[in-house]
């Protein structure tokens, strides 16, 4: 049976794009389904959940596209400052990061903001949400690993790195997390929160996919994709992609192999197909679209996707090893529809004035 699939890109130009996917035993071919021109500045980031698609912007708006009914559904308008980052968990919550520093959390039934966090001093370059929902990863320009304990919206504990970090993934199965520094990519293991591993990028990166749990899809400022088996920290395969820099790379598992999709500057989008065996082989390309548009941003829609976050929250981990009991414990997180603003956590709270009451 056929897979339906979708892909969203954005660009320089302004403009989404979605395209329809035929998918095929060895040919796969796409039909432009929409363009969705409603920022007013080159778009930044794009995530897709089962059925709606976001865009954010240097123009400061996260746009809203209903993949159900084919229309556009409003924006979001919280952030002060580019978007850097969005993220689904499931259907039911949208991360968001942007260079006003804040991490919000929001509820995609009525799109209101739950939670609006000041998560760095600086910008935040990217986020990522642990596949039980319970927790999230932030690194900024503040030179800071956060790690988010998404029930009470509190730090859970945070890291000083070295350099500013631009990029940070959980693996799928979400015991083992990367961080990206310029081109280089640490490795890092959840129940120490240390770093095993280290590969470095002869480009700087400008995106990174887990195809499943060992195997890392790198792409940087250059027309090659690398893979990399993050459990020995080595590269295993490398291809050339494009005839110019891979801006981004998205990926999901069709039946017995993986198709990675592609997009860069020089317009087009590729999909290719990937046998994830102990000897990986170069992938051999399904298909191609071009846009002619300058492509900054990619992501996979399928209609089907995870599970919503149900049920009692976790208590509250200050430490690596607490955070991965609390990951085990056979739990899923409750947002509440509180609405919380945070102070950064690393300044000294101010003393509540008495009110006379």
């Amino acid at each position: 049976m056929a897979t339906v699939v979708g892909l969203i890109a954005g660009s320089y130009e302004q403009i989404a794009f979605g395209f329809r996917v035929k998918t095929g035993e060895k040919e796969w071919t796409a039909e432009a389904e929409f363009t969705h021109h409603a920022h007013t500045a080159s778009v930044s980031a794009v995530a897709a959940s089962e059925r709606f698609v976001v865009t954010g912007s240097k123009d400061e708006t996260i746009q809203l596209y209903d993949m159900k009914k084919k229309t556009d559904h409003g924006a979001l308008l919280h952030h002060d400052g580019t978007i850097t980052s969005l993220e689904f968990y499931g259907t039911t919550h949208l991360l968001s990061g942007g260079e006003d520093g804040l991490l919000c959390v929001w509820s995609t039934k009525k799109w209101e903001c739950l939670k609006s966090i000041k998560a760095h001093k600086g910008h935040v370059t990217s986020l990522s949400v642990h596949p039980s929902g319970k927790l999230a990863l932030s690194v900024g320009t503040d030179k800071t690993l956060r790690t988010w304990n998404l029930i009470n919206g509190r730090s859970a504990f945070i890291k000083n790195i070295k350099q500013n970090a631009h990029i940070v993934r959980w693996s799928p199965d979400g015991d083992r997390y990367v961080v990206v520094l310029n081109d280089k990519v640490d490795i890092y293991k959840l129940e120490t929160a240390s770093v095993t591993g280290t590969v470095t990028n002869p480009k700087r990166i400008s995106s990174l996919k887990f195809l499943n749990n060992s195997i890392l899809a790198v792409a940087g400022d250059d027309e090659t994709v690398r893979l990399c088996d993050v459990g020995k920290a080595q590269w295993v395969c490398e291809f050339k992609a494009h005839e110019t820099r891979v801006k981004a790379v998205d990926s999901l598992i069709v039946e017995d192999y993986c198709v990675l999709v592609t997009a860069s500057n020089d317009g087009f989008i590729k999909m290719w197909k990937i046998h994830l065996k102990e000897d990986l082989e170069s992938p051999t390309l399904l298909g191609e679209i071009s846009t002619t548009a300058r492509l900054t941003c990619l992501a996979v829609w399928k209609p089907s996707s995870v599970q919503p976050i149900a049920e009692e929250p976790a208590s509250e981990a200050t430490t690596s090893g607490e955070l991965s009991e609390v990951l085990t414990k056979k739990r899923r997180v409750q947002i509440t529809t509180e609405k919380v603003i945070l102070e950064d956590e690393s300044k000294p709270k101010k003393k509540k004035k008495d009110s006379g009451k």
